[in-house]
């Protein structure tokens, strides 16, 4: 069962049946992406802010936040409208256009990446057909955003802490690439829908954590260093740099930083669940489950709760892969920088690259299982 919903086909059918013109109906769409994109991006941010500290209390025998709202659930925005209403100063000798120019640089292309995330059978803002060739792209632009708030800063260390982030974000960026690369060579295809449907059909054996063991690894971790998480925190390590290129910032500017580095964990959980784990597929072909119970998998009722479950399986699949990072931070120490350019350049990419060769050869080899 591979049909599903295109919300910005179904918006812009809806606008035309009433007689709105094809060119209208899509300039009404426009916006509409970067709306949806912002609103999902920021409630799984809060979510996720609410469950690190949760978690991390567990791993360290605490409690964790407790009195704003049941269980603590509201800490994340009380953190928020701290941070929106917590004076926002610029330094003096700051370059003031750049100093605000990049927080924003990092932050913004991340939001557009959302529309490009399945969350269900084809529920997705926009099924572009080279999906993951955009979010690369846009990802590349946060490591000139993160240097170009460390220059502007004019202090050593947010410089040093720059200077880090671009070197780290390009050394993972390319091993990351390789390895999506691979997945785009199996499922013939860059768009996030075709790779998830390519996965469909026999259960978890058919997922591509299967067909690609060192892919997804190679995947994590450059997803981990991407996101800064540690022990990949080399940029804004607070021992060695004070905060690092976050050093001059405080309240709203401050805020973007926090946002960024959320939205990007909480991103790169999707993608790994949808390139690797099948996305909303589920262990077993939902086929099995319909003959059991006597139903046809084809009626509109077994349609709505799998499309339904398919959302919750994406976001059970993303849940546990934030947890697993939640728990390295608390377990793993931070790695020196020689250490982190090394793992990067000497190890991930010609790993990467064997990674490759070896998928290009054996989708020649066994086309059936890999995709040929």
């Amino acid at each position: 069962m591979t049909s599903g919903i295109d919300l910005q086909g179904s918006f812009i059918d809806s606008l035309r049946a009433v007689g709105l013109p094809p060119g209208a109906a899509k300039a009404l769409w426009m916006p509409l992406p970067m709306a949806l994109a912002i609103v999902i991006a920021i409630v799984g941010v809060l979510v996720v802010v609410w469950l690190e500290r949760k978690i991390s209390a567990a791993v360290q025998q605490r409690i964790g936040p407790e009195y704003a709202g049941p269980l603590g659930v509201l800490q994340p925005v009380a953190d928020g409208i701290k941070l929106v209403f917590k004076e926002d100063i610029v330094p003096a000798k700051a370059d003031p256009w750049l100093f605000t120019l990049g927080p924003v640089l990092v932050v913004v292309p991340v939001f557009f990446v959302y529309a490009i995330v399945p969350f269900g059978q084809n529920l997705v803002v926009t099924n572009l057909t080279i999906g993951i060739f955009v979010w690369v792209s846009l990802s590349s632009l946060a490591p000139i955003g993160l240097l170009m708030s460390g220059y502007a800063s004019n202090n050593k260390y947010a410089l040093l802490g720059g200077l880090r982030a671009a070197a780290q974000s390009i050394s993972y960026e390319i091993p990351l690439a390789l390895a999506v690369l691979a997945i785009a060579l199996m499922s013939n295809s860059l768009s996030t829908v075709d790779i998830v449907q390519q996965q469909a059909g026999v259960g978890i054996l058919g997922w591509n954590i299967w067909r690609q063991p060192i892919g997804f690894l190679i995947f994590w971790i450059a997803a981990l260093a991407e996101c800064e998480r540690l022990p990949f925190d080399l940029p804004e390590a607070e021992e060695e740099l004070v905060a690092g290129y976050q050093t001059e910032y405080s309240g709203i500017r401050f805020a973007l930083f926090y946002l960024g580095s959320y939205v990007n964990l909480v991103l790169s959980a999707l993608l790994f669940a949808v390139l690797y784990l099948g996305g909303w597929e589920f262990p077993l072909p939902l086929d099995r489950f319909a003959d059991w119970f006597g139903v046809s998998p084809e009626t509109s009722f077994i349609q709505f709760v799998t499309a339904a479950l398919g959302i919750l399986m994406t976001l059970f699949k993303a849940y546990l892969l934030i947890f697993l990072a939640v728990l390295l931070r608390w377990t793993v120490p931070r790695v020196r920088i020689d250490q982190l350019l090394d793992l990067g350049w000497k190890f991930l990419l010609p790993v990467s690259l064997v990674n490759l060769l070896l998928t290009a050869a054996l989708k020649l080899s066994f086309p059936a299982y890999f995709g040929g």
